[in-house]
C-alpha cells in the first residue's frame, strides 16, 4: 500500500490550501487515516485524524477552527482544508493510514504506511 500526497505550496499568512492524499494498492480497508506535520527541527506531531471508518475526527489545538480533514473511503483519499494559515503551520505535511491489505489469495495483514509527504510554506 502506497499513499501519495499531493497540494502543498507557498501561501501568504490569511491564505489557504487543501491536501489530498490517495492510498492505493490491494487495500481491503482502511481504519485510521490523517495528517501529521513536521517543522524543520521539530519532533513530528498530529494536525487532524480520524482514529476510524466511521469516527469523528480529533485536531491539534493550533488548527481547530480553521483546518478541516474530510475522507472519502469509496476512493480511499483523505483532505486536509487549511484556512486562514499562519507561518508557523509551515511545515512538511504526511498522510498516515492504517488498515488491512490482501497479502496473497485468501490471506490478509495489517499496513501502516506514510507518505511522501507535501510541503507548505506560509510567508507572512
Amino acid at each position: 500500500v502506497q499513499l501519495v500526497e499531493s497540494g502543498g505550496g507557498v501561501v501568504q499568512a490569511g491564505g489557504s490550501l487543501r491536501l489530498s492524499c490517495a492510498a492505493s494498492g490491494s487495500v481491503l480497508r482502511i481504519d485510521a487515516m490523517g495528517w501529521y506535520r513536521q517543522a524543520p527541527g521539530k519532533q513530528r506531531e498530529l494536525v487532524a485524524l480520524f482514529p476510524s471508518a466511521g469516527g469523528r475526527p480529533n485536531y491539534a489545538d493550533s488548527v481547530k477552527g480553521r483546518f478541516t480533514v474530510s475522507r472519502d473511503n469509496a476512493k480511499n483519499t483523505v483532505y486536509l482544508q487549511m484556512n486562514s494559515l499562519k507561518p508557523e503551520d509551515t511545515a512538511d505535511y504526511l498522510c498516515n493510514a492504517v488498515g488491512v491489505e490482501v497479502a496473497t489469495a485468501g490471506s490478509y495483514k495489517t499496513f501502516g504506511v506514510w507518505g511522501q509527504g507535501t510541503l507548505v510554506t506560509v510567508s507572512s
